[in-house]
């Protein structure tokens, strides 16, 4: 796993985003890639996750999973829509959302009250474009492109776009890790 993105953030990101692209060639390092992310990671955070079916999203999300220290076995919520995982520690919870599914965007998001759950814990949305960017100023959003070509290629760009003030050490931290 290498960082794509290793010079200064380029004019084409908007003012107050954060843009690094790291390129992924396993799904083991996908996982690897959400434990490193988990490590920058604090109560009140959202990300949202972008990809293909099968892209990598629930890998990464299992990544995350592990580095949080949360309880079960991080799996795809697309037929419960969401699953919160407490902590089994000292750090926050993991609550993930599978929007794929929800088509009303914010109204029916507002159902699930993750505005309530959103300052202990950390929020991880699959397929929340359009649908929970009302949630949060701040957000880091994680756009997962495979490879061009064979479908069976496990390589993988991962775009991780800090949107706000909170995101502005995104570099740094993750360098850190």
């Amino acid at each position: 796993m290498e960082a794509a993105h290793n010079g200064p953030v380029t004019g084409t990101a908007a003012p107050g985003t954060v843009t690094v692209d790291v390129a992924v060639e396993s799904p083991e390092e996908m996982k690897e890639l959400g434990r490193r992310i988990s490590g920058v990671l604090a109560p009140g955070d959202l990300v949202m996750l972008t990809g293909e079916l099968g892209a990598g999203k629930t890998t990464l999300t299992r990544g995350l999973g592990e580095g949080l220290g949360v309880r079960g076995a991080v799996t795809s919520p697309t037929f419960v829509i969401a699953r919160v995982h407490p902590p089994l520690g000292e750090g926050p919870a993991l609550v993930h959302v599978d929007a794929y599914r929800l088509g009303g965007g914010l109204d029916e998001m507002e159902d699930l009250d993750l505005d309530v759950s959103l300052p202990e814990s950390v929020i991880v949305v699959e397929w929340g474009d359009g649908k929970v960017e009302e949630l949060s100023d701040d957000r880091l959003q994680v756009v997962i492109d495979r490879a061009v070509g064979d479908t069976d290629d496990e390589r993988r760009t991962v775009t991780l776009v800090g949107i706000g003030a909170r995101w502005a050490g995104l570099r740094e931290e993750l360098a850190a890790r």
